[in-house]
């Protein structure tokens, strides 16, 4: 099978629910911890980015990664995994802000913002819940409108119609009817979680 078919198979694979991965992660399946860590990899490193915590972020994803494999079998409640991972996270990032405060003196004003940071994760795990929401729903889309919507709206520098239209197959004057037609798809699919 070349790449490309092993690609488009993938593509057409029903998104696995998070239960399935934890029990293949458990099994010791590493293609379903690849896809769990796939699956929730841009929701780790969201909480060490939105903390301005740029240099750090690769290591936190990482710790956290080991954190999640060497706890996995310890998690009683599947669909609270989005949550664990973001409060493990959360905790990295102070873990590594207080090393890293340890090394440099605080400004008085850096301080006071230290202190304001306890209302700061319900805030943000609201909007990281809501993105990830936002994501899983973007996976349970055909592949097709899910491509489409990734390259027209998640992917930087943005690229020009013709070249997503050559990408996805499609005409060029098709793309404006498509995107439309995924867009009203994934608001429903939305309405219908709640949001």
């Amino acid at each position: 099978m070349t790449g490309t078919a092993a690609r488009r198979k993938l593509e057409r694979a029903p998104a696995r629910t998070d239960e399935q991965l934890i029990k293949g992660c458990l099994d010791g399946d590493p293609e379903a911890w690849s896809a769990l860590i796939d699956k929730y990899k841009n929701l780790i490193y969201s909480v060490p980015v939105r903390l301005g915590m740029h240099q750090d972020a690769r290591d936190i994803f990482q710790a956290v990664c080991v954190n999640l494999l060497s706890n996995l079998s310890q998690l009683r409640e599947h669909r609270a995994l989005p949550k664990w991972l973001m409060k493990t996270c959360y905790h990295q990032c102070l873990r590594y802000q207080r090393a890293a405060s340890c090394l440099t003196e605080l400004d008085p004003e850096d301080a006071e913002n230290a202190q304001d940071t306890a209302a700061l994760p319900e805030e943000m795990l609201v909007q990281l819940e809501d993105e990830q929401a936002l994501r899983d729903a973007i996976t349970q889309m055909p592949a097709r409108c899910g491509r489409m919507i990734h390259m027209l709206f998640f992917e930087s520098p943005v690229r020009p119609y013709a070249e997503i239209a050559s990408e996805l197959g499609l005409a060029t004057g098709s793309i404006g009817f498509i995107r439309g037609r995924c867009l009203a798809r994934l608001r429903k699919h939305l309405e219908m979680k709640g949001f």
